[in-house]
C-alpha cells in the first residue's frame, strides 16, 4: 500500500512538474533575431511622465531571451517619483562584465530582447512615492552586485525577490517560473517570502518550500518551482507560471 502511494505521488509530480514545461516547450518560438539585435523599444504599456504627475512603481517580467525563455522569465523595475520628469528602471543582467545591477538599462516598458512585457504590479501616489525610498536602499543593498548565475542563481530574479523582501508593502506575488527568486545562500536558508506575507526555506535555490498568503504553497526542486495559489485559487507550475483564476491587481491603475 505504502509503495503504491509512492508510486501515485511522483506519477502527480511528474505530471505537475513536466507536463507544464513540455506546454512551454511547444509554445516557443526561436527568436528572430540576434541578441545584439533584438528589439528593446517601448511597448507603450508605462504612463507618459509628462502626463501623469503622480509618484508611480511599476514592476514588469518578460521572457528570457531564445531558450531560456522555455524556463525562465526577467523581471525589472520601473520607479517615477512625484512630479519627476522620467522614471528610472532597474535591472540585474549577466553580461557585460562589472556590476550586474544596471540603472537604465532600456525604457521604463521596453521589450526584453523581443518579448513583450507584462505588468505585475503598478503602484501610484503618496504608497508609491513611500515604496521608491525602500526599494533605492534594497537595490543599493542588494549582496551579489558583482555576481551572476543563470541557474540556480543569483541573477534578475534574485534581485528582483531581494527588493520585494525589503518592501513587504509591495506584497509582490513572483511567479513560480521566475527562476532564481529562491535563491539563498547556504548559510541563510530561512527568510520571508518575497511577498512578506509568509516564509522560505531555501537551500541556495535548488529545494525549499515557499508559504505564503500571496504565493500559497509552493515546492522548489532544482529551480522548478510549482504548487497551490489559495488567496486566489490557481496552479503555481514551472515554465507557464500560473493557471486559475485571475489574481487582484496589486494596485489600481491610476489612470
Amino acid at each position: 500500500m505504502k509503495r503504491r502511494s509512492v508510486k501515485l505521488f511522483l506519477v502527480i509530480l511528474a505530471v505537475w512538474v513536466l507536463v507544464p514545461l513540455a506546454i512551454s516547450y511547444l509554445r516557443y518560438t526561436p527568436p528572430q533575431w540576434s541578441w545584439s539585435q533584438a528589439p528593446r523599444h517601448s511597448a507603450g504599456l508605462a504612463p507618459d511622465p509628462a502626463k501623469h504627475s503622480e509618484a508611480i512603481v511599476l514592476v514588469y517580467v518578460a521572457r528570457a531571451f531564445s531558450w531560456r525563455g522555455i524556463f525562465a522569465i526577467h523581471p525589472w523595475i520601473s520607479v517615477k517619483r512625484q512630479n519627476g520628469p522620467a522614471f528610472t528602471r532597474y535591472d540585474v543582467v549577466g553580461w557585460g562584465g562589472g556590476a550586474k545591477v544596471r540603472e537604465n538599462y532600456g525604457p521604463a516598458d521596453g521589450l526584453w530582447y523581443g518579448a513583450e512585457p507584462e505588468l505585475l504590479a503598478d503602484f501610484r501616489g503618496p504608497e508609491a512615492e513611500a515604496m521608491i525610498d525602500r526599494i533605492e536602499v534594497a537595490v543599493a543593498s542588494y549582496p551579489f552586485k558583482d555576481t551572476y548565475r543563470t541557474w540556480p542563481g543569483p541573477n534578475s530574479n534574485t534581485f528582483l525577490a531581494h527588493i520585494a523582501r525589503n518592501v513587504p508593502e509591495m506584497r509582490l506575488d513572483i511567479p513560480a517560473n521566475a527562476i532564481g527568486k529562491d535563491y539563498r545562500r547556504w548559510y541563510e536558508p530561512f527568510s520571508r517570502a518575497p511577498s512578506g506575507t509568509g516564509f522560505q526555506v531555501s537551500l541556495l535555490g535548488l529545494a525549499g518550500l515557499t508559504v505564503g498568503l500571496e504565493e500559497g504553497i509552493e515546492i522548489n526542486l532544482l529551480s522548478l518551482s510549482f504548487g497551490v495559489d489559495l488567496q486566489q485559487p490557481g496552479l503555481r507550475l514551472p515554465g507557464i507560471g500560473r493557471v486559475g483564476l485571475p489574481q487582484a491587481a496589486a494596485a489600481p491603475p491610476g489612470g
